[in-house]
């Protein structure tokens, strides 16, 4: 299973952190070794002092495809949920500096969250979904993939001509604005039109 994440997908995201606005996708990928496993805590790394914290729907690969139509990327994928790609900041500002890769700053263990899953059908438009991410009871993150820059069946078609996807990959869409640090005893909530699909304790 692999972890494929897409960045700069929202706008105002992109502003946030003065990125320049992509031409195409921005695509990275994380080990299977980053996916938090279930129920567990998550505790900041001793090499970092800044993570910070962006929600983003993910979707479930369910079949294996390459070089995937647009028209066709619907029937790779039955299920949507919620996650968060969790990302050192500051080690990825020094890298970025360097015009090295990310890896370390966006794959270190623990730095995939995944949800639980929902069925597509479910939704009545995956590409109106209101996703939302609570710290400590505050809405930190608000958003809905109607404001994807790449929405999730362009994300597949462009993707799979670089990556064969295979059964169990999920594909992280990217975040909206309002990312932000994390600190000892904070309580992450995540819901995906209202319904809850994570709980998160920081130590």
């Amino acid at each position: 299973m692999k972890i494929i994440c897409i960045g700069r997908n929202y706008t105002a995201h992109i502003d946030e952190l003065k990125n320049e606005r992509p031409e195409e996708p921005v695509v990275f990928i994380k080990p299977d070794s980053s996916v938090l496993p279930k129920q567990q805590d998550f505790y900041i790394p001793e090499f970092t002092d800044n993570v910070h914290y962006e929600v983003e729907v993910l979707v479930k690969i369910k079949k294996v495809g390459k070089h995937i139509a647009k028209e066709f990327a619907p029937t790779y994928y039955d299920e949507i949920g919620l996650g968060i790609d969790f990302t050192a900041r500051d080690l990825q500002s020094k890298l970025k500096d360097k015009g090295l890769p990310w890896e370390k700053s966006k794959g270190f263990d623990g730095a995939a969250v995944i949800g639980e899953w929902l069925p597509k059908t479910d939704f009545e438009d995956i590409n109106n979904l209101n996703f939302k991410l609570l710290k400590n009871g505050e809405v930190v993150q608000d958003g809905n993939t109607s404001l994807m820059l790449w929405k999730i069946d362009e994300i597949i078609a462009y993707v799979s001509t670089f990556f064969m996807l295979k059964k169990g990959d999920i594909i992280f869409t990217g975040t909206p604005a309002g990312v932000g640090k994390i600190s000892p005893n904070d309580y992450l909530t995540g819901s995906l039109e209202d319904k809850e699909l994570f709980t998160l304790k920081i130590k």
